[in-house]
């Protein structure tokens, strides 16, 4: 069953999915139940297709295509979500995870590291402690006449 939520997925403060690009499915999940087990559909599969968002940027599209590449099916990125025994709270999950996976895969990459190099002062604190060091194995040894 396709149906449609009408809550938006706030992914950051700049970026909002709204509610007309997720598609719902929604099926019954596995495992123990009770006697609402083949009655309620609790199992929520939430749909986002990432190339034909409009929300995206160019550059925040490369970003999703390519960080997402292995979980994306035809452009499209499929969340399920069984954990929770009502349908509602697999919704909220549903949307969560969506909202977690799109702010990881937008986010911009990290500045290369520039290397540095230990200062003097560094270099002396580091030889004078293992001098210390081999002064107290010297005085463990015996005393040599």
């Amino acid at each position: 069953m396709l149906s449609s939520d009408g809550s938006d997925v706030r992914v950051s403060a700049a970026l909002v999915i709204p509610a007309a690009e997720l598609s719902w499915r929604f099926s019954r999940s596995s495992g123990p139940g009770g006697q609402g087990v083949n009655t309620a559909d609790s199992r929520v599969e939430v749909m986002w297709d990432a190339t034909a968002s409009a929300v995206l940027s160019r550059v925040q599209r490369e970003r999703v295509l390519e960080r997402l590449g292995d979980r994306l099916v035809d452009g499209v990125l499929t969340i399920a979500a069984s954990e929770h025994r009502a349908q509602l709270r697999n919704r909220d999950a549903a949307r969560a995870r969506l909202a977690a996976l799109v702010a990881e895969a937008v986010r911009p990459p990290a500045p290369p590291r520039r290397p540095t190099k230990p200062t003097r002062g560094s270099k002396e604190r580091r030889l004078q402690a293992k001098q210390r060091r081999t002064d107290v194995k010297k005085m463990r040894r015996r005393p040599t006449d």
